[in-house]
């Protein structure tokens, strides 16, 4: 028997009712016109099977559930994946605390009184309880569009026998495709570097509820930045060490060095080309310029990054692997016929939308429709305070692919409603071909950048000639005047600066 275990809220003991009611609930829906209705041959349990239910899994199955197929998820913790249970959503949850703190901090700038000598923190109680509501709120939400599709969820470990078939909880499903979103997993340290007791992963710290007056902090990618500076704003001595030369190496290098300005201007002490060598329970030695260096470490949270963690009986499956990632072509196919890879797990890109993007590029494709993922309009972002977007290549990558680089810069102190805001710090920046005006890249470091990043993503993916985009005419006053402003400064000269 099937041990469905969420769609009809049962345990295995009634997992026998549940598979019935099921079977009723499809033959019941073949004469609608709901597309969930359609049952699967019935050589198999099911049309698709997605192993992972995070931002890539449940999404493929929603769609392949739209689409007419009989979708199940198997997932061995809870829906929604690192990203809705681990981390984007409660590192924002907690970002959006230290938001509020910082206007309340600085409310008299606008002409807000009262508050004189009043002493303001963060109740980190408070702030973790609103963050397990958050996300609670969040899953609950998933496990009910699951069932409001007719999806089938299952608790446990999928494990591909073959690629008709996967065993959860001692059962056998089988199933004419599958979908592997597995995900990521933290990247491991070298060998030689013992993990401590002070050492903290992102999990322990987005679940503290008493803050570490000092720490230091593995990694300047996007996860030790933003939680570098939440950090930082709470009142922790924060010391960043970066293996690169730079923080944020995806992000536009002149931005990039503002951002770190900025970031040293709060506090965080910055130190980039810092190779790791021993890690003991009160300090942390590393080599810089060919010189080692001990620095005082109570607490170290590794934010290092993350590897894909494919399951392990792929490759008994000849599933074809590159360096741990799974091998996905445009149309999300491996090499195996009717096994399909999104998220993570395929190492192409480790964001949750371009996950959540694949997964329904994959579904569409099983369900028959000829769907090509594009990866040249995916936005990434960092979201600290002013917020940092970009989509595309920086000035850099770009000079180096190719000849004809046009770059327009818009600065943030020339714009209307970022005065008004109070938060005049940050540009925005656009690279262009000076052959037929296209849009290579935009990054952005301003209030609302991860909202106005989209105007960007759309204008890449449709293809708009940097013409249009600075003819578009945007509201006044609007941060996203930068944009048009910018792209203005590139091909003619900006209005406003």
């Amino acid at each position: 028997i099937l041990r469905i275990t969420e769609v009809f809220g049962v345990t295995a003991a009634g997992a026998e009712d549940a598979l019935a009611r099921w079977n009723e609930t499809v033959a019941g829906d073949e004469n609608k016109s709901h597309p969930a209705g359609a049952r699967t041959a019935a050589a198999f349990d099911f049309d698709l099977i997605v192993v992972g239910g995070g931002p890539g899994g449940y999404v493929a199955a929603i769609r392949a559930a739209q689409l007419g197929l009989h979708a199940a998820v198997v997932e061995k913790e809870r829906v929604g994946g690192v990203c809705l249970n681990r981390g984007c959503i409660p590192t924002k949850t907690l970002l959006r605390s230290l938001a509020a703190l910082k206007e309340v901090r600085r409310a008299d700038q606008f002409g807000v009184g009262g508050l004189e000598g009043a002493v303001v923190s963060l109740d980190m109680k408070a702030v973790q309880a609103r963050k397990t509501r958050v996300v609670s709120e969040l899953v609950s939400g998933v496990e009910g569009l699951l069932q409001k599709n007719r999806v089938a969820l299952f608790s446990g470990e999928g494990i591909i026998q073959n690629k008709n078939t996967v065993r959860v909880n001692g059962e056998d499903l089988t199933t004419k495709n599958i979908i592997i979103a597995t995900g990521s997993k933290p990247k491991p340290f070298a060998p030689q570097i013992v993990q401590t007791k002070n050492m903290l992963t992102s999990d322990a710290l987005l679940a503290m509820d008493q803050l570490p007056k000092e720490i230091v902090i593995l990694g300047g990618g996007a996860i030790g930045i933003e939680l570098g500076y939440f950090l930082a704003g709470a009142g922790t001595k924060v010391v960043v060490l970066e293996f690169t030369d730079r923080i944020l190496p995806y992000v536009d290098g002149e931005m990039g060095r503002m951002v770190r300005k900025d970031l040293e201007a709060m506090g965080i002490t910055i130190v980039t080309g810092a190779a790791v060598t021993d890690i003991t329970d009160d300090s942390i030695s590393y080599t810089k310029d060919g010189k080692t260096e001990k620095r005082k470490a109570a607490h170290v949270l590794a934010a290092t990054g993350r590897v894909p963690n494919p399951p392990a009986e792929l490759e008994k499956l000849g599933v074809r692997l590159d360096r741990g990632a799974l091998v996905t072509d445009n149309h999300l196919r491996t090499n195996v016929e009717g096994i399909y890879g999104a998220g993570d797990v395929n190492g192409k890109c480790m964001l949750a939308h371009k996950a959540s993007a694949e997964g329904m590029t994959a579904a569409e494709n099983i369900a028959g429709l000829d769907r090509v993922m594009k990866y040249n309009a995916i936005p990434g972002f960092v979201c600290i305070e002013p917020e940092i977007a970009f989509v595309g290549p920086g000035e850099e990558a770009a000079r180096a692919k190719y000849p004809d680089i046009q770059v327009g810069r818009f600065p943030l102190t020339a714009n209307g409603k970022a005065k008004v805001m109070g938060n005049e710090q940050g540009m925005v920046k656009v690279i262009i071909r000076e052959k037929y005006k296209e849009i290579l890249g935009v990054h952005i470091y301003s209030p609302d950048a991860i909202h106005m990043i989209s105007e960007a993503t759309v204008a890449i993916r449709a293809e708009a000639t940097a013409e249009e985009s600075a003819a578009a005419i945007r509201p006044h006053p609007a941060i996203s005047e930068a944009i048009m402003e910018a792209f203005h400064a590139a091909l003619d000269g900006a209005i406003h600066c």
